[in-house]
This record gives structure tokens, C-alpha cells and sequence, in this order.
């Protein structure tokens, strides 16, 4: 069953909504909580994924609901929201513009539309099933990268990458041009852009990456775990997003 077309104008108004509070408390001093898993959330995540559930249970009830704060919603038609606040919320904190609302949306397991909105810069990636990814509103495209010696390698951390291959980042760093750390959800941005060719991570929730998988792949990158499967509502916490299927196959052997 088809849900064409995607509802893109409700999902530009979530990420306005998102935007206009995060304004209001970047830079200024806020309380770090610890959750049960010890990541770092504020007032201003939670502010902001209450108010976006409030506006989808008022104006799309039957669509579900996965968020990083709070819990599940299931859906009643098939298509799922996937909002991640404030991605990168160690970033916000000490004021540094690398962070980002995620938006995502799913028709029942597969992502079909995703937005990496930076409300400081005013920075928006759009990315729709079908549809070139756009940039402010222009397309963009991945760099078309051969030579994986030539490849901007970014990464959260070497940690999060090696904890269970104590090799697996200098492997990929000598393999690359050079390394970028801690860009949060900016680095696929700027992948979308042609501005950086590979990016892995692990340890990721399911509203880490939902957005993300429209944009990159309609930038013509791809994006896929360390096995080669499809991101999807099932995914499991690793990622790899490449600029180019190229570079992916050379990375996939790495790995």
C-alpha cells in the first residue's frame, strides 16, 4: 500500500517546531541528566519531543510514534515518526553547532522520509524515497569518490568504533586520507554535500539513524550496518554510510 505523497510539509513543520525550542536554550546553562544508560539529556530534549509528539497525536493520530525520550506509540496505518530531539546532546550543551533534530519517518519497517535539521546555522537536509536529497532547498550529492586512499574518514570516536576490535579504527584510518571525529549527525550532512565520503559508528538507537538513511541515500550515498543490511526500524547499532557503493564494498571488507 502506497502512502504518496509523503506528508513533507507536516515534517517541515516538526522540525520548525523543533527548532524555534532549541534556540531558546542553546547557550545558556542547562542541567545534564543521567538516564539508566548514562547518556547525557536535557529540559530542551524533552521539551521538544513532547511538543512534536503533541502536534502527531493531534493532527496525524493513526501515525506511530518512536522517540528517544520518550517510549512508543504504535502506529495504526503503517507509517511510523522517528525523532531524536537533540542528536549530539553533549554538543548542545557546550554550545558547539554539530548537533542536530533527526525526523524520521517509516512506511511500516523502511525509512521513507528523513530530516537533519541544525537550527543554529539554519541548516536543513531533506531526504524523500524517490526524490534527490535537498540542501536549504537545493539538491545535492555525495562526492563521487574512487580511491579509498583519497576518502574523509568520520567517526563519533575511536572508542565506539573499536570496543570489540581494538584494531578496527586505525585499520580504516590508514586505509584513508584522514580521520574527523565528534560531528554528530552534521557528518551526514556534509557526506550529502560531498564534503566527507565515510562515515562508521556503533552503539546507535533506532532514532539515531531512521532520518539519516533518506538523505544519504537520495544524496547517492549508502548506507547500511557493518553486515550490509538495510537500516530499518529493526536495525541493529552498527552503521556504515559511504558516498558511493564503491568505497562501501572496500569499507564492508575492512570492517
Amino acid at each position: 500500500m502506497s502512502h504518496q505523497p509523503y506528508p513533507i510539509e507536516f515534517a517541515i513543520k516538526l522540525a520548525d517546531t523543533a527548532g524555534a525550542i532549541a534556540r531558546t536554550y542553546f547557550g545558556t546553562p542547562l542541567d545534564i541528566i543521567s538516564k539508566d544508560d548514562e547518556s547525557p539529556v536535557t529540559k530542551a530534549d524533552r521539551e521538544i519531543e513532547q511538543t512534536l509528539r503533541t502536534l502527531i497525536e493531534t493532527e496525524r493520530p493513526d501515525d506511530g510514534i518512536l522517540g528517544e525520550e520518550f517510549g512508543i506509540k504504535d502506529s495504526k496505518n503503517g507509517l511510523t515518526w522517528v525523532i531524536d530531539p537533540i542528536d549530539g546532546t553533549k554538543s548542545f550543551t557546550i554550545s558547539r553547532p554539530t548537533f542536530g533534530t533527526l525526523i524520521g519517518l517509516c512506511q511500516d519497517e523502511k525509512p521513507i522520509l528523513g530530516i537533519i535539521d541544525q537550527p543554529i546555522t539554519k541548516e536543513r537536509w531533506i531526504g524523500q524515497s524517490g526524490l534527490p536529497t535537498t540542501y536549504n532547498g537545493k539538491p545535492v550529492t555525495t562526492r563521487k569518490c574512487p580511491d579509498l586512499k583519497q576518502a574523509i574518514f568520520g567517526t563519533g570516536s575511536p572508542s565506539q568504533i573499536s570496543d570489540t576490535d581494538s584494531t578496527r579504527f586505525t585499520r580504516i584510518e590508514k586505509a584513508t586520507r584522514y580521520a574527523v571525529l565528534q560531528g554528530d549527525c552534521y557528518f551526514y550532512g556534509l557526506m550529502a554535500n560531498g564534503f566527507l565520503d565515510i562515515i562508521v559508528e556503533d552503539h546507535l538507537g533506532i532514532y539515531d539513524f531512521i532520518a539519516l538513511v533518506p538523505v544519504i541515500e537520495g544524496a547517492g550515498g549508502k548506507i547500511t550496518d557493518w553486515q550490509g543490511n538495510s537500516k530499518t526500524l529493526n536495525g541493529n547499532p552498527s552503521l556504515l554510510a559511504c558516498g558511493n557503493a564503491e568505497l562501501h564494498t572496500q569499507l564492508l571488507e575492512i570492517l
